[in-house]
């Protein structure tokens, strides 16, 4: 029995990404020969996909007719949505390529408010996480940024019960250290 060979780890896929940028010129033959080697290796290797169907859009192949690119660019993408469970750099890209490609703005409309979205729940989660470590930390410091960003976090999230829950952390720690 032969064994199967091991799927590259994620630092020869970044590595890999790299050279691939690093080939030629952007739309350059090397390049998307290096990009298309990578999808063919690893098809979910999601920041790949992106790179690639940029390039794609930027490429003048010869003997190859740029609507087969702006194609191969479009699955690209799909993929990537797809890939990615719809991350919000993903999202958005799709959006890019409808709306500039395509000339399809209320489809890529759609797609623009949810990679909006995406990026605030991101945004959400990381605000939290940020004044939670810094009230945490109980330094002077610390309580002072989370008190500024407490109050930006209040603005965008009025409705978010995590933010408000660390929100009223912080001010009940600056309040304990005579804040």
């Amino acid at each position: 029995m032969t064994k199967a060979p091991s799927p590259p780890s994620v630092e020869e896929l970044t590595e890999r990404l790299r050279e691939a940028r690093r080939a030629g010129a952007p739309g350059s033959p090397e390049r998307l020969r290096l990009h298309r080697e990578l999808a063919e290796s690893c098809p979910t290797f999601t920041p790949n996909l992106l790179e690639l169907a940029r390039q794609l859009q930027l490429a003048n192949e010869p003997g190859r007719d740029a609507r087969e690119n702006l194609e191969e660019a479009r699955r690209l993408l799909e993929q990537a949505v797809m890939g990615s469970e719809r991350s919000g750099p993903a999202v958005v890209e799709l959006g890019y390529y409808l709306d500039t490609i395509h000339d399809a703005p209320e489809q890529a409309r759609k797609l623009y408010e949810e990679g909006a979205a995406r990026a605030l729940e991101t945004l959400e989660d990381a605000w939290a996480g940020l004044l939670r470590a810094w009230v945490h930390e109980r330094t002077k410091e610390s309580l002072e940024k989370a008190l500024k960003l407490s109050e930006l976090a209040e603005k965008l999230f009025p409705d978010s019960g995590r933010i408000q829950g660390v929100v009223n952390d912080a001010r009940q720690a600056a309040r304990h250290e005579g804040q």
